[in-house]
């Protein structure tokens, strides 16, 4: 057998982006419960919402534990798709840190999920991973686990367009959706060879590499997509569905029917639209397209907010519950270097006998 020596090649610490600071997420943290605060308190004491609380008031305890478990899950399949698409190699204990900080600083910034994939681009970079690679494989991944959804959503808008599934009369409900998501895929795959021919052009330099990065993310998540891992294809599904179980499961936890499974995963697709306002976590932005999307395919407006209200509040807790320690614990290890990102780095050089130094990717590649 060969003597391989692993060299990792040292990099200086890199500062946190402002908006993504230790400090910066701790005091957005007393935003978001200040927030929920207000939520809570409203729907208590005004007026014109008996009829909510007394929906609250007849929570069943195990339909909101189910509904709890079913977002641990939902989280636990990021990690593996996260663990997946930026190393195989690393360990679960740093995968699952680094996922769940990721999901925390979603429940904590308001810029449509793309917090978190910064938090984590700027973990892996200060790491050891080369920024190009993180930058490439961040787009990949945002990619593949969008790619889920934008696959639901035609598959579920075919559905009810073609009243294969039960829920919506008007076809169009169906599949104006499922055109929408056609066109969302063929446009990511029609702006490949657009941004590189633009990147070639322009005198920005700073416009050329974004969208090179761009290019190339969209070339890996293709080379991702090829290679069909299995715990690539559960993660990203895993994470969605087990999302959209949840909010089915907190309908009946208030004594509801469930709305229809196409119907349920259509409302929950443009819903999520709300995600992009720039508000804390989300909070109304998603809350108000979730509800309003549910009354228009029929789901009635106590029986959707009430839903809608339980569902948010644990996708906003529970990442925040699990991640914020997580996140912690990730700080004072990559303070005290004690973390296994480097294995990671493409760029490692390996000491085999009989052939020099050579990239640990050509070696794990070879084996």
């Amino acid at each position: 057998m060969a003597d391989v020596t692993l060299t990792i090649e040292p990099i200086g610490p890199e500062p946190a982006p402002m908006d993504l600071s230790w400090r910066r997420l701790r005091k957005q943290l007393l935003v978001v419960a200040a927030v929920v605060a207000a939520v809570v308190a409203g729907i208590l004491l005004l007026p014109g919402l008996g009829e909510l609380r007394d929906h609250f008031a007849g929570a069943e305890l195990q339909w909101i534990g189910l509904a709890a478990v079913l977002q641990i899950g939902s989280c636990l399949c990021y990690v593996l798709a996260f663990r997946t698409v930026f190393c195989r190699r690393m360990s679960w204990v740093t995968s699952y840190e680094i996922g769940m900080s990721e999901l925390a600083a979603n429940s904590l910034l308001s810029v449509g999920g793309a917090g978190g994939l910064a938090l984590g681009a700027w973990i892996l970079r200060r790491g050891g991973m080369p920024a190009e690679h993180v930058t490439r494989r961040t787009v990949a991944f945002f990619l593949l686990t969008s790619l889920v959804n934008v696959t639901a959503l035609i598959v579920g808008g075919l559905g009810l367009g073609l009243h294969l599934l039960h829920g919506a009369d008007n076809r169009l409900l169906g599949l104006i959706p499922a055109a929408l998501g056609i066109l969302g895929i063929v446009l990511v795959l029609g702006l490949r060879p657009i941004a590189r021919r633009v990147a070639r052009h322009t005198r920005r330099p700073a416009l050329a590499r974004g969208l090179e990065h761009l290019a190339t993310g969209v070339d890996e998540a293709l080379v991702l997509l090829r290679e069909r891992e299995p715990a690539l294809i559960f993660g990203a599904a895993g994470y969605m569905l087990f999302d959209v179980a949840m909010l089915g499961v907190c309908f009946v936890a208030f004594g509801n029917d469930m709305p229809p499974a196409g119907v349920l995963l259509l409302a929950y697709l443009i819903g999520q639209l709300g995600s992009l306002i720039p508000i804390p976590g989300g909070l109304g932005g998603v809350d108000g397209g979730l509800i309003g999307t549910l009354i228009l395919y029929g789901a009635g407006a106590t029986e959707a907010a009430t839903a809608v209200l339980a569902y948010r509040g644990l996708l906003l807790v529970l990442p925040l519950v699990l991640g914020v320690p997580a996140m912690l614990v990730l700080q004072r290890r990559l303070r005290q270097e004690r973390h296994d990102i480097a294995t990671c780095t493409p760029g490692e050089h390996v000491e085999v006998l009989g052939r020099g130094r050579v990239p640990a990717t050509e070696l794990l590649g070879a084996s």
